[in-house]
């Protein structure tokens, strides 16, 4: 009999995951006419109330007001509106507070330092990290683990528009720092540091990940059987890697 409980979580953990990992896979590969920014904040509303963990949304006129002026400069292109999502995971007697920032852009064309057309259609995949972000918070919540998580997600697409941003921009942003814009393809930093600086400011997180499809130089380097990682703290990095070889 107690083998038997023992299969059978391992069963439902197991379902868990994979449920949740099949729908992310499916959210990655959707095209960007079937994914925006809007569909990746209503997957995050759908899932917190399904499994019940926190979901707030910082739409256009709520991110000038809040001052995330890098996140909007990318968004300047798009007829689409960028979102912040703010995702919380609050279980009873939770353990480390951890925080996780992904970077959502839905499609990616370089802006008006464009992309070659060659592997373009890859960019669906741009918003990798914040899909990472919305998975990880949904299984947290479905096997209730006991730990405080809050997800943030700077969602936006990168496109060409007379209102684009443009290389030698001076753009404001939620620090307050000013950022010298020359290629307006290394996008995915500057919604980042608004996101990053978002949740340090506002959540005050013991460990604080980001997860970012950021630059196809780690696929040059490394190529698509690992995974880039910089950290400025050894033991967690050693922590991340077990966990990686784990899995």
């Amino acid at each position: 009999k107690e083998k038997a409980e023992v299969a059978d979580n391992h069963i439902f953990k197991g379902k868990c995951i994979a449920e949740t990992q099949m729908e992310i896979m499916h959210l990655v590969n959707a095209p960007s006419n079937k994914k925006n920014p809007q569909t990746l904040a209503a997957w995050a509303i759908q899932s917190g109330q399904k499994y019940g963990f926190e979901v707030r949304l910082l739409d256009k006129e709520s991110l000038e007001k809040e001052g995330l002026h890098a996140l909007l400069a990318v968004s300047q292109g798009s007829a689409n509106p960028p979102y912040l999502i703010i995702l919380e995971y609050k279980p009873f007697k939770a353990h480390k507070k951890i925080g996780l920032v992904g970077k959502g852009v839905t499609f990616d064309t370089g802006g008006v330092s464009l992309k070659g057309s060659t592997n373009m259609h890859y960019m669906k995949s741009d918003m990798g990290g914040a899909a990472a972000v919305l998975g990880t918070m949904e299984v947290a919540a479905k096997l209730q683990l006991p730990f405080h998580l809050i997800g943030i997600i700077p969602t936006t697409e990168n496109f060409i528009d007379n209102q684009s941003i443009k290389p030698g921009d001076v753009i404001n942003s939620y620090l307050g720092k000013t950022i010298e814009v020359i290629d307006t393809d290394a996008e995915g930093r500057l919604i980042l540091a608004d996101g990053l600086a978002y949740i340090h400011r506002n959540y005050h997180p013991e460990i604080l990940i980001d997860l970012a499809t950021l630059t196809g130089s780690c696929v040059q380097a490394l190529g698509y059987m690992a995974g880039g990682l910089f950290t400025n703290q050894d033991s967690l990095a050693e922590k991340l890697l077990q966990a990686g070889e784990k899995s």
